[in-house]
């Protein structure tokens, strides 16, 4: 392990997760361990076919153009839910296992999670940029689930992951959302705290919140201020930022220790009792605290790399930054 964690390698600085191939070879191998004579191949194909819509090699559809929701947050997501899923079962007595099939679907269902970002070549069109999606893209991504699985195989399974994939977003609430066999509940649950450990213990996530959610949040017109719009005043990065500690909190005691009850737990079977996530995760937290407290918002200086579709990926960000602030601009009045 080298000493300086590089900003698109995860938690154990050993996987890339900007590059598809690194993963799809670390999850399969990690599936290994509780899933020694399975194959897995509809889940491999789904990276495949993952890899090129977001890429924007899938007919019909632009590309991931979100520089918060890109390939390298999938990618690093669903490596960590083929950890927690195989933490699971290797925990738990035969009777709660998740077995292969469900492990399987998923994993496709942690591929395609924020796959209602990527526009439609045509029906899309009213959109200029896929983060004005971020209040549906959960639907849409359950619809693409819908009709997708039944092209690898998996047609009966395609309603359950519609459903299924909604426990990783807001749009419906957790209470809502309705499976009929409780193991199927389960699996939601511990792709969405994949999720949400996943984003969160990035090396650059705070930088990420600042350069990358920030705009995402505007164009998608999201709004953290108590009820208010994204036009007041204090609507900055920064107080998104200043928000941030709060929300972990939040998310913490309602849904990875409440709803989800705890399915992060399971990682720590693979990592010697230990669970790097969360050691990131509260790393950060200690970290963003200090910058609130002090005021030094210069030591957020860290500049990761960008993973677009668009041809000059280094402008990636400075497209969605300039339409956030012309929609800033235009709400001020």
């Amino acid at each position: 392990m080298q000493p300086y964690r590089q900003s698109d390698y995860d938690v154990t600085n050993t996987v890339q997760v900007s590059s598809p191939a690194a993963v799809t070879t670390a999850v399969f191998e990690t599936l290994a361990k509780a899933f020694p004579d399975e194959e897995f191949n509809r889940a491999r194909q789904a990276y495949v076919d993952f890899e090129k819509l977001f890429t924007g090699k899938w007919p019909g559809f632009l590309g991931c153009d979100t520089v918060y929701h890109d390939i390298q947050h999938t990618l690093d997501m669903s490596l960590a839910v083929a950890r927690i899923l195989t933490g699971h079962d290797l925990t738990v007595p035969p009777d709660e296992r998740l077995g292969a099939r469900r492990v399987q679907l998923g994993m496709i269902v942690a591929l395609f999670h924020d796959a209602g970002f990527i526009r439609k070549d045509k029906e899309d069109a009213i959109y200029r940029h896929g983060a004005e999606l971020t209040q549906s893209h959960v639907a849409r991504s359950a619809e693409l689930l819908k009709s997708y699985l039944p092209t690898i195989g998996l047609a009966d399974q395609a309603e359950l992951a519609s459903v299924i994939v909604h426990f990783t977003g807001y749009e419906i609430p957790l209470d809502e959302i309705r499976v009929d066999d409780p193991l199927d509940t389960r699996l939601g649950h511990l792709v969405a705290t994949g999720d949400m450990i996943a984003q969160m213990a990035d090396r650059c996530y705070l930088e990420k919140c600042r350069d990358r959610l920030f705009p995402e949040f505007v164009l998608g017109g999201v709004n953290l201020l108590d009820g208010e719009g994204p036009d007041e005043p204090d609507w900055t990065p920064e107080e998104l930022l200043r928000r941030t500690p709060m929300f972990f909190e939040q998310v913490m005691k309602e849904r990875l220790d409440g709803t989800f009850n705890s399915g992060y737990k399971y990682l720590e079977v693979l990592f010697n009792g230990k669970n790097p996530y969360l050691e990131s995760i509260r790393q950060s937290m200690d970290y963003l605290q200090h910058i609130i407290d002090s005021g030094k918002w210069d030591l957020l200086r860290r500049e990761p790399p960008v993973f677009s579709w668009q041809p000059d990926e280094d402008d990636a960000i400075t497209v969605i930054q300039k339409l956030a602030a012309a929609d800033l601009k235009k709400l001020a009045g």
